[in-house]
């Protein structure tokens, strides 16, 4: 496949754009998300301030890759606009785009304008994290369909495609909401780190403990179960007659799907230190691009 130089552009504001997410990561694992205090987009009330903190230097450096990643995809909707017809995908998928950074942009400010950062543990915060993670993986999503498309993808539908469109729709749906859980996990790994494995486990079933240390169990339970229903999709796809592109891609996810697991086990093992965080976030965020790569194969319309 010949790469224009939009598509290979798409691919990287895409790569880009999981770099600054990782990063938005570390603000949080770090407790930075308040280094620039409740100011927003000034920090601490200036416009270019003299960082004093470690947490105003991560602070603010997640500020500057968020611009560039907006400047990105403004150039990416122009171009997209200069070099592909009206109606054609890759201009809707780049307007896609430039909608859900701006929500995502506009959710970053809302978190630190209402102070849900930094040592916040309220059921607010815990929800904003919740639906900032569901904007990312629906950015993330319109992204990758930008960039295949751009890359010579076809169109996406449901004639002829059987169940499969269901299928995909309630896989993809729960990988949101391991993504949902696993946001609201890793803000209570950040605000109740345990001191020990032992005292992590029995401190939830503690009914007197803090519900983002309850709600730890969800996660895990919720990716099992969503994996689970993710393999069995990948075998039935596999039994029947596919592309070699389809399958390298079914093969990928699975594989991803295990590699999760592991990653989880060892995260909750090593006490979700903030490298196994991010790591854990990173193949989250590639395990979801490989889904909709598959289901935008699977579904894509036939010559």
């Amino acid at each position: 496949m010949q790469l224009t130089k939009f598509a290979k552009f798409s691919w990287i504001v895409l790569a880009w754009t999981i770099l600054v997410i990782l990063w938005g990561a570390v603000v949080r694992a770090t407790g930075s998300g308040a280094g620039c205090g409740s100011h927003w987009p000034t920090c601490n009330g200036e416009i270019l301030p003299r960082p004093e903190a470690v947490e105003t230097f991560i602070e603010l450096s997640h500020r500057a890759t968020s611009g560039v990643a907006m400047i990105l995809v403004l150039i990416l909707l122009i171009w997209a606009f200069r070099a592909y017809p009206k109606g054609h995908l890759v201009r809707k998928g780049a307007v896609a785009t430039a909608v859900f950074i701006l929500i995502e942009a506009l959710l970053g400010a809302g978190l630190v304008l209402l102070e849900l950062v930094g040592d916040n543990d309220s059921v607010h915060r815990a929800i904003a994290m919740a639906l900032h993670l569901l904007n990312t993986f629906i950015l993330l999503g319109f992204m990758t369909l930008t960039a295949w498309w751009a890359s010579g993808g076809k169109a996406i539908t449901r004639q002829g495609k059987g169940n499969w469109p269901l299928w995909f729709i309630l896989g993809l749906l729960g990988v949101c909401i391991i993504g949902m859980t696993g946001a609201v996990t890793a803000l209570g790994d950040t605000l109740f780190p345990p001191e020990s494995l032992a005292e992590g486990l029995s401190r939830e079933s503690d009914p007197n403990i803090h519900f983002l240390v309850q709600l730890r169990i969800v996660h895990p339970v919720v990716a099992v179960f969503v994996g689970l229903y993710t393999l069995a999709l990948l075998r039935n796809l596999l039994s029947q007659p596919q592309t070699q592109r389809i399958r390298r891609f079914a093969l990928a996810l699975g594989a991803l799907v295990l590699i999760q697991w592991v990653a989880g086990l060892i995260n909750v093992i090593l006490l979700a230190p903030i490298w196994m965080q991010i790591l854990h976030l990173f193949l989250a965020d590639v395990l979801w691009i490989v889904y909709v790569l598959l289901a935008a194969n699977v579904l894509a319309v036939e010559d």
